[in-house]
């Protein structure tokens, strides 16, 4: 695989306090009402606003702020006029950093996003700088598999549902395929009992810049904090931070 998503690994991989669950609540919310707006609020005909709600049951999220969130989408709550926006920047050591961003308010929130780069080591650069390294794609994480899950298995039955990529290391596996292929791949996983520690329809950067000691350390401050922000949805990276750095 030329490239995977690194971040994505980490991130899911450290656990969540429940100082951090108001802020995750509040991400999903705001996924939740974004794709009711684009898509309605029926989840069977919308896959983003599935993907949303799943999410939230993950996160133990509370059914009626579930509700809350689609009602706020569907214009029968007064809400905030949410935008989409895209943020593009470099790290320390040049690694590329590609936001998506959920808010009410854009001038703020650069202003914001932009001090927490220069903060770090980084820049936030211009629309479309890093854009180009990555590419769109349904995701897989499986981990804490049986010691005998033979790596071909998780191969013959990803890519018998679609998928075109498979990254394994020290007994995770990261299963890629395109947007499109999302539900099938999902499907045909949880048919051969390889149940996804988490999924989603992301960017994966096409290669990765690997980096170490002090400058790991520093991409990892900073990729949380921008993690951290309230209005930042989903934070890509195409840093190959070291386990040992991100432990």
């Amino acid at each position: 695989m030329a490239g995977h998503s690194k971040w994505a690994n980490i991130k899911h991989k450290k656990a969540k306090t429940d100082a951090q669950k108001g802020n995750r609540f509040t991400k999903i919310s705001r996924e939740i009402t974004v794709a009711v707006k684009h898509g309605g609020e029926d989840p069977e005909a919308n896959i983003r606003l599935r993907m949303a709600i799943q999410k939230a049951k993950e996160a133990n999220m509370p059914n009626d702020n579930i509700q809350r969130a689609i009602y706020k989408g569907t214009g029968e709550s007064s809400s905030q006029d949410y935008e989409e926006v895209v943020y593009e920047g470099y790290g320390p050591g040049g690694f590329a950093v590609y936001l998506e961003i959920v808010t009410d308010n854009r001038n703020r929130t650069a202003g914001e996003i932009r001090n927490i780069f220069s903060k770090r080591g980084g820049n936030l650069g211009e629309s479309g700088c890093v854009s180009w390294m990555f590419e769109k794609k349904s995701i897989f994480v499986l981990n804490g598999l049986d010691k005998t899950t033979d790596e071909n298995d998780v191969f013959e039955a990803a890519v018998n549902a679609g998928a075109d990529d498979l990254y394994s290391n020290d007994g995770q596996f990261e299963v890629s395929g395109s947007p499109e292929k999302f539900e099938a791949i999902k499907t045909a996983l949880s048919k051969s009992d390889l149940e996804p520690s988490y999924s989603e329809i992301g960017y994966v950067p096409k290669n990765t810049i690997k980096l170490k000691d002090e400058t790991a350390r520093q991409a990892l401050e900073l990729l949380e904090a921008l993690e951290n922000h309230d209005d930042v949805q989903n934070v890509y990276a195409n840093a190959d931070i070291s386990d040992e750095a991100a432990s």
